[in-house]
C-alpha cells in the first residue's frame, strides 16, 4: 500500500447559501501514526478504521464536519514531537489520535496534554502513562501493554509449562510484554532475551531457544519482526516442538505474510474478527469490502476511537471548549465498543475482556485470529491503582 501523508477532508463542501449563521467549524482531527518502515502496515490498519468510521458516521463525528490529518511519526520519537507541534501550533487540532508505538507515545504525551488537547490512543498503554504519569487528557481505547501479554503468562501456568523462554524488542514495549508474562506465570524463566527495535534476522535466539529446549517460547514482535521471526521458527523446525505464545506477533497485520507458517500459533487479545456481535460483523465485512484485507485489533481500536468521539461530542452538542464536561463526556464511554464489554477505569484504560486467539484459515482461504477461550474477565490493568489524576 503506498502510503501518503495528507489532509484529508472527509465532509462533503457545503455551498455557502446554506450554512447557517452560527455554523460550527469543521472538528480537527490528528492521526499520528507509524506508516513508514516494517511496522508501517500497524498504522496503516489504525488510519483505515478511524476513516472507514468517519465515513460510516456520514462525514461527521458529533454532528459536526471533520477534517482529519494523517501524519507519519517514523517510530522516531523526536520526529513525532515535531509533528505534534505541527498539529497542535498550525493545524490546531481537537484531538490527537494515536500512536502505534510507546516510545512515540511517552515522547508526545507532555506536549499534547500540555496543551490541554485530548490525547486517545489507539494502541501504545505503555505502563507509565497508565500509572504515575497517567493524565484526564490522555485515553485509550485499546489496552495497558502487559495486559495482552498476561494472558499467555496466565496460559503457560495453567497448561503447567516449568521452563519458557522469553523474547522481546528492547524498548518499553518490550518491557512491559515480559512483565505482563511474568505476572501470572511462575515457572523458570531459562533466558529473557532483548533485541534491538526492528531487528529482523534471529537465528542467534534461534540457535538459544533450540539448545535450552524450553517447554514454551513467548515473545513480542510486531510488524516485519514477527513476519520474519515466524518464518524463521517454522524454517527452523521448532514450531512443531516448542509451543510459540505471543501477542502483537501473529495477527492481521502479520497473517497475509506469514501465511500457513503461523498457522495454530496462540496469542492474546481483546479482540479477534470472529467475535460474534452485530456490530463487529457489520465492522469487518465493511473493512474487508474497502480495504481487501482482514481487519487486525489497530484497525478496531480506531474505529472505536472515532465512535468514542462522537458519543462524547454528542454529550457536549458538538462543543469542546469545555474541557471539564469533554472530558466527562469521554470518561462516560457512551458508544457500542466493537469488542463488547467496554468502560474506562480511573487511568483512563479500558476495563475489558482478554482472549486466548489462534492463527486459522477461514473457508475463503483468509487468515485471522479466532477466538479459543476467555481468560480474563472485566479486566483492569495493574498500574490504575498508581494513577493519581482524578478522572
Amino acid at each position: 500500500m503506498n502510503v501518503t501523508i495528507k489532509t484529508l477532508g472527509l465532509a462533503a463542501a457545503v455551498g455557502l447559501a446554506a450554512v447557517p449563521a452560527m455554523a460550527q467549524e469543521k472538528l480537527k482531527v490528528g492521526l499520528l501514526l507509524t506508516l513508514s518502515g516494517p511496522s508501517a502496515v500497524l498504522g496503516q490498519h489504525a488510519r483505515d478504521g478511524f476513516q472507514l468510521a468517519v465515513k460510516d458516521l456520514g462525514g461527521k463525528l458529533g454532528g459536526r464536519d471533520v477534517e482529519v490529518i494523517v501524519v507519519d511519526d517514523e517510530l522516531k520519537p523526536d520526529v513525532a514531537v515535531t509533528k505534534v507541534k505541527g498539529l497542535l501550533e498550525r493545524d490546531k487540532v481537537d484531538f490527537v489520535v494515536g500512536p502505534i508505538f510507546s516510545n512515540v507515545a511517552v515522547a508526545t504525551q507532555k506536549p499534547i496534554v500540555d496543551a490541554k488537547t485530548f490525547y486517545i490512543s489507539v494502541n501504545a498503554g505503555p505502563s507509565n502513562l497508565a500509572g504515575k504519569s497517567c493524565s484526564p487528557y490522555f485515553f485509550a481505547t485499546s489496552y495497558q501493554n502487559d495486559q495482552n501479554h498476561e494472558v499467555l503468562g496466565k496460559v503457560a501456568q495453567d497448561r503447567g509449562y516449568k521452563k519458557v523462554y522469553l523474547l522481546a524488542p528492547n524498548y518499553q514495549a518490550g518491557k512491559d510484554a515480559l512483565a505482563g508474562f511474568k505476572r501470572h506465570y511462575k515457572g523458570e524463566i531459562v533466558e529473557e532475551s532483548y533485541t534491538p527495535l526492528n531487528t529482523l534476522d534471529f537465528q542467534s535466539e534461534l540457535a538459544k531457544i533450540a539448545s535450552m529446549q524450553p517447554d514454551a517460547i513467548f515473545t513480542f514482535m510486531p510488524g516485519g519482526m514477527g513476519v520474519n521471526l515466524v518464518k524463521q521458527y517454522r524454517a527452523a523446525g521448532l514450531a512443531d516442538r516448542i509451543p510459540f505464545l505471543s501477542a502483537f506477533t501473529v495477527d492481521e497485520t502479520n497473517l497475509p505474510a506469514q501465511q500457513d507458517a503461523a498457522i495454530g500459533m496462540l496469542s492474546g487479545s481483546n479482540w479477534a474478527p470472529n467475535m460474534d456481535t452485530p456490530e463487529n460483523k457489520k465492522f469487518v465485512a465493511a473493512f474487508e469490502a474497502a480495504y481487501n484485507t482482514v481487519p487486525a485489533s489497530y484497525a478496531m481500536h480506531s474505529y472505536d476511537a472515532a465512535l468514542l468521539i462522537d458519543s462524547a461530542l454528542k454529550a457536549t452538542g458538538g462543543k469542546t471548549d469545555d474541557k471539564e464536561a469533554l472530558r466527562a463526556a469521554i470518561k462516560k464511554a457512551e458508544f457500542k465498543s466493537l469488542r463488547g464489554d467496554f468502560k474506562f477505569g480511573a487511568n483512563g484504560f479500558p476495563i475489558q475482556d482478554f482472549y486466548l486467539v489462534k492463527a486459522a484459515k477461514r473457508s475463503d482461504g483468509k487468515l485471522e485470529t479466532e477466538i479459543v477461550e476467555k481468560v480474563f474477565d472485566d479486566y483492569t490493568d495493574a498500574y490504575a491503582k498508581e494513577c493519581a489524576a482524578t478522572n
